[in-house]
């Protein structure tokens, strides 16, 4: 596909289902397809229309974190998204979302790190630690403008990640107890839970074995890319689901659970 004019044209329509709430084909069953690296192109691209529209950046969504999801998505590596003012949320102050907000809906608990530095693709775990300022649990909702959620990687990026809304809940700041985090990041369990029965089961090692291998894994992505900047300083970032992502519809309530790590519950209501 590849030239300029082709590729505003997909960020103009993949940017009117995202606004619009509504399907349509995926880029990569057309005539000509569309690369991996042309889908980041059109990152940008809907970044700046995001902006247009009088977004701000707040940070990045990584997606595709958890391996066994991989196979059911068709998708062999983890891919990333931008979220905006429009998209973040604070659960304290969020009770209720309207599930009609969205395309075929769905829910993933997600470690977020609230970023302090930059941090760069060959630092070692603790370094990346001292680039991140607090640690939170929250939700991403994701959604599919493709039907069925049937895509190849390259229509999940130019779809901006799947992503939908992101819900941070209460920050801990990492620096009193970095070699904890450390430890509790890879190895804490989660549950997820839709009124009251538990949903999915899954932990911290799900996320590339730990949400901090998964920052990891963005900082390279975003490192080697020409066309998206580098990560910085005060970036939300949400690290990939901890449990399979599961369809959410309008009257549930969801709440999730950890242990092994000094993390709140969450809950979130969809109208």
């Amino acid at each position: 596909m590849g030239t300029e004019r082709n590729l505003e044209a997909v960020a103009n329509e993949a940017f009117a289902a995202i606004s619009e709430h509504r399907q349509i084909q995926t880029f990569s069953s057309r005539p000509g397809g569309l690369s991996l690296d042309d889908a980041y192109r059109v990152t940008s691209l809907i970044r700046a229309r995001f902006e247009g529209r009088g977004e701000t950046i707040t940070g990045r969504k990584i997606g595709f974190t958890n391996r066994e999801m991989w196979k059911r998505y068709g998708v062999d590596s983890p891919i990333w998204g931008y979220t905006t003012s429009r998209t973040t949320h604070d659960l304290a102050t969020t009770e209720a979302l309207r599930a009609s907000d969205f395309v075929e809906p769905r829910i993933e608990p997600e470690i977020m790190f609230g970023l302090s530095a930059s941090p760069a693709p060959d630092m070692s775990a603790t370094a990346l630690l001292d680039c991140i300022a607090w640690v939170a649990l929250g939700y991403e909702v994701v959604q599919s403008i493709f039907p069925d959620w049937k895509f190849a990687a390259s229509d999940t990026v130019a779809a901006n990640g799947v992503h939908g809304a992101l819900l941070v809940g209460t920050r801990h700041e990492i620096a009193s107890r970095k070699a904890a985090w450390l430890l509790e990041l890879a190895a804490f369990t989660v549950g997820i839970y839709c009124d009251g029965t538990l949903s999915q089961e899954g932990s911290g090692a799900l996320v590339l074995d730990s949400p901090l291998h998964a920052l990891r894994h963005l900082a390279e992505l975003t490192a080697h890319d020409a066309h998206n900047p580098p990560l910085g300083a005060g970036e939300i970032i949400s690290t990939g689901t901890l449990t399979l992502a599961m369809p959410i519809a309008a009257g549930q309530r969801w709440t999730t659970k950890v242990a092994g790590i000094p993390l709140e519950p969450i809950n979130i209501r969809f109208e």
